[in-house]
C-alpha cells in the first residue's frame, strides 16, 4: 500500500489529486504523516478544495469533519484564502457538533484564522468538560486583545489539565501585550505551578511586564536541579542584575556545554550586565 510519505515524494508523474489526499489523510495511522497531505492542501487554495473540505465538515464521520476542520484553518499559504467561507463553514459547523476532537479541530482552525467574530462562539466552551476540547478553545483564543478572550484564558490559567493551563499562561504570558492586574495575578499563580513549561510561561509573561515578583521566582528556577529554557528567557527578559549570581553558576557548571540553553544563558547575561553597568 503507498503510504503518504511515498506518494508526496514522488518526483514524477501528476500531483495527487484532492480526493486522492484526502484519502491519504484518512488512511495514515501516523499522525504526523496524515499532516503532510493535509499541508499539500493548504497550498492549494482553489475552489475545489475548499468545496471538497466544506462535504467533509458535514460528514456523519467525526474524523472527516475534523479532517475538513483542519484543511480550512490553515488554507492559502502563504496568502490566506478564502477567509470568509471558512468561518462560516467552521461557525455552522461548531453549532451543529458533539464530538470533543471535531470541536478540537475546529477550535484550532479559528485560531489559525485570527478572526474576532470566534470569540463568542468559542468562550461558552470553555467549562466543557472534555480536555481536548478546552485544549482547542485556548488554541482558537491566542492573539486576540479582547476582554472576553482574556478573561476566558485567565480562567483557563486554573484548569485541571496541564495543557490547557500551560496554552492558557502562554496565551496570556507571551501571545498578547496587554497589561492589566489581573493578567499579572494569573501569571503570578502559575509561577509555582507542577508542570514545568506552565512556570516557565508564567516567568517569561511576567518579566516582559517587567514585574519585579517574577525575580525570586526566577532565581529559585535557575536554582533548581532541572533548567528549563523558559527560565533562562525570562532572565533575559527581566534584565535584572540580581540574577547574575545564578546565572554565573550555571555559566561555571555548564563550561564547555555549547547547546540552546547555553546560548540563551549568554545572553541573559549580558542582558542582566548591561542594566548593571547602567
Amino acid at each position: 500500500m503507498t503510504s503518504s510519505g511515498d506518494l508526496l515524494q514522488q518526483g514524477r508523474g501528476d500531483p495527487p489529486s484532492t480526493e486522492e489526499l484526502i484519502r491519504l489523510a484518512l488512511n495514515e495511522e501516523d499522525e504526523h504523516a496524515a499532516w503532510e497531505p493535509v499541508s499539500v492542501l493548504h497550498f492549494r487554495p482553489t475552489p475545489e478544495v475548499l468545496a471538497a473540505a466544506e462535504r467533509l465538515c458535514f460528514s456523519s464521520v467525526p474524523k472527516e469533519r475534523a479532517l475538513g476542520a483542519n484543511i480550512l484553518g490553515q488554507l492559502g499559504v502563504p496568502e490566506r484564502a478564502f477567509p470568509e467561507e471558512c468561518f462560516g463553514i467552521l461557525a455552522e459547523m461548531l453549532g451543529k457538533e458533539h464530538d470533543p476532537l471535531v470541536f478540537e479541530a475546529i477550535g484550532i482552525a479559528f485560531g489559525h484564522l485570527h478572526d474576532k467574530r470566534a470569540i463568542s462562539l468559542l468562550a461558552p466552551l470553555s467549562k466543557h468538560q472534555d480536555n481536548d476540547v478546552r485544549f482547542g478553545i485556548v488554541k482558537g483564543l491566542l492573539n486576540h486583545p479582547d476582554a472576553t478572550a482574556i478573561a476566558t484564558l485567565i480562567e483557563l490559567t486554573k484548569d485541571e489539565d496541564e495543557d490547557v493551563r500551560n496554552w492558557a499562561t502562554f496565551g496570556l504570558g507571551s501571545r498578547v501585550d496587554i497589561d492589566t492586574a489581573e493578567i499579572r495575578a494569573a501569571l503570578l499563580e502559575r509561577v509555582t505551578d507542577s508542570h514545568n513549561e506552565t512556570r516557565g510561561e508564567a516567568l517569561v509573561g511576567l518579566a516582559r511586564r517587567k514585574d519585579p515578583r517574577a525575580l525570586e521566582p526566577i532565581i529559585q528556577e535557575l536554582s533548581s536541579e532541572h533548567i528549563g529554557i523558559l527560565a533562562l528567557q525570562a532572565a533575559e527578559t527581566l534584565g535584572d542584575p540580581r540574577l547574575l549570581p545564578a546565572l554565573f553558576r550555571l555559566e561555571h557548571d555548564w563550561q564547555g556545554d555549547e547547546d540552546s540553553h547555553v546560548k540563551t544563558l549568554r545572553d541573559a547575561l549580558r542582558s542582566c550586565s548591561v542594566l548593571e553597568r547602567s
